[in-house]
C-alpha cells in the first residue's frame, strides 16, 4: 500500500519536479495557495492538490486531514532575494511562520517525517532576508526534532537550473525580447545543479533520514561565474550582455558550509554520491578542513553548463 505524501508548495518548479519522481511510489498531494496554479500542476503531474496556506495553521491543519500524509516535503516558500527585500512581512509569514506553523502541525498529527529545503543562501555570513529566513527554517526543523518523534531533514543546496524566477529563465525571456541579457555581477559565483539533482537529493533525505534527522544533508556541487555562463549561452545563441546594477542582498560568492559549521560537518557518501552533513550540537569526528564556497568549489566545465543552458531553453 503506496504511503501519503504531501509537498507544500508542491505546484512550484520542484514540487512538480518531485510529483513527477514520487508519484509511482507514493499518492502524491501538491499543496499550495494558488488554486489556479493547483490545477494546472494536477494536469501536468496527474497528482492530486489541497488548498493550503502555510502562514495559516488552520488551512495547514485541514490539509492535514484531507491529506493524512506520512511524509511532508516543505518546499514552500517566499524564495526570491529581492522580493525578500522589498515586502519582508510576506517573507517572514511563509518562511519563518509558515515553517513553524507547519512544524507544530506535523507534531500534533503525529507525522512520522519532514524534509524541509534549505538553501546556500543561509549559511554565514548572511547578506539578505531571505537567507536569515531560512537559516531560521533550519533551525526550527533541528529544534522541532529534538522534541518529537517526528523525523525532520533538512536538505540544503544553491541553483536549480530553470527553476521560477531564477536567473535562466530571467535571462530566456531577456533574450526573446532583444537578445541582450542583463547581468547584476558578472562575476558572481554561483552553484548550479538540476532538478534530477534536486529530486535525488530530497529522495537520499528520505531514504536516509534515521541517521539525518535533525541533521542538514548538502549534495557536492559545483559552481560557475556568471559571466561564464553567459559567453556560453552567446556561443550557443548570439545576442550580447550588459553589465546592471547589483541587486541589494547579493553577494560575490554562496556558501555551502560556512566557516562556523565545518567542525560540526562530515563527508559522507551515499548511492556512490559525496554528501555533508551538518549537526548543530555534535562535532564530527572528521570535521571539513574549510568551508565550501562557490569559490573554493569544483568548477562547472563548459560542456556542463552548456548542457544546464539547452536543457529547458
Amino acid at each position: 500500500m503506496k504511503k501519503n505524501l504531501l509537498i507544500t508548495g508542491g505546484n512550484g518548479f520542484l514540487g512538480r519536479g518531485l510529483a513527477l519522481k514520487f508519484k509511482k511510489k507514493y499518492n502524491i498531494f501538491l499543496g499550495s495557495r494558488n488554486n489556479k496554479n493547483n490545477f494546472e500542476a494536477e494536469k501536468l503531474t496527474g497528482c492530486a492538490s489541497v488548498p493550503m496556506d502555510v502562514s495559516n495553521y488552520n488551512s495547514i491543519n485541514d490539509a492535514l486531514e484531507y491529506c493524512k500524509p506520512d511524509i511532508i516535503i516543505h518546499a514552500a516558500a517566499t524564495k526570491f532575494v529581492g522580493l525578500s527585500e522589498t515586502h519582508p512581512f510576506e517573507c517572514s509569514d511563509i518562511n519563518i511562520l509558515g515553517s513553524t506553523n507547519l512544524a507544530r502541525c506535523a507534531i500534533n498529527k503525529k507525522i512520522k517525517t519532514v524534509i524541509g529545503i534549505s538553501t546556500d543562501k543561509a549559511t554565514q555570513p548572511i547578506r539578505n532576508f531571505y537567507g536569515l529566513s531560512k537559516a531560521v527554517m533550519e533551525r526550527i526543523f533541528h529544534l522541532a526534532n529534538k522534541k518529537s518523534k517526528t523525523n525532520f531533514v533538512i536538505v540544503r543546496y544553491g541553483n536549480v537550473a530553470w527553476s521560477t524566477g531564477s536567473v535562466l529563465p530571467v535571462w530566456r525571456d531577456m533574450f526573446k525580447k532583444n537578445k541582450t541579457i542583463q547581468t547584476t555581477g558578472p562575476f558572481m559565483r554561483r552553484f548550479f545543479f538540476t532538478i534530477d539533482d534536486a529530486v535525488t537529493l530530497v529522495d537520499t533525505a528520505l531514504k536516509k533520514q534515521n541517521i539525518l534527522a535533525g541533521k542538514i544533508l548538502c549534495p557536492q556541487m559545483k559552481s560557475s561565474t556568471m559571466i561564464n555562463i553567459i559567453k556560453n549561452w552567446i556561443k550557443i545563441y548570439g545576442g550580447s550582455y550588459k553589465v546592471i546594477n547589483n541587486r541589494e542582498g547579493d553577494r560575490e560568492d554562496e556558501y555551502l558550509i560556512s566557516d562556523n559549521e565545518i567542525k560540526f560537518c562530515e563527508e559522507k557518501m551515499f548511492y556512490g554520491k559525496k554528501y555533508y552533513i551538518i549537526d548543530f550540537i555534535k562535532k564530527s569526528r572528521k570535521p571539513l578542513k574549510k568551508m565550501i564556497s562557490s569559490k573554493t568549489c569544483k568548477k562547472l566545465s563548459n560542456k556542463e553548463i552548456v548542457q544546464i543552458i539547452k536543457k529547458d531553453f
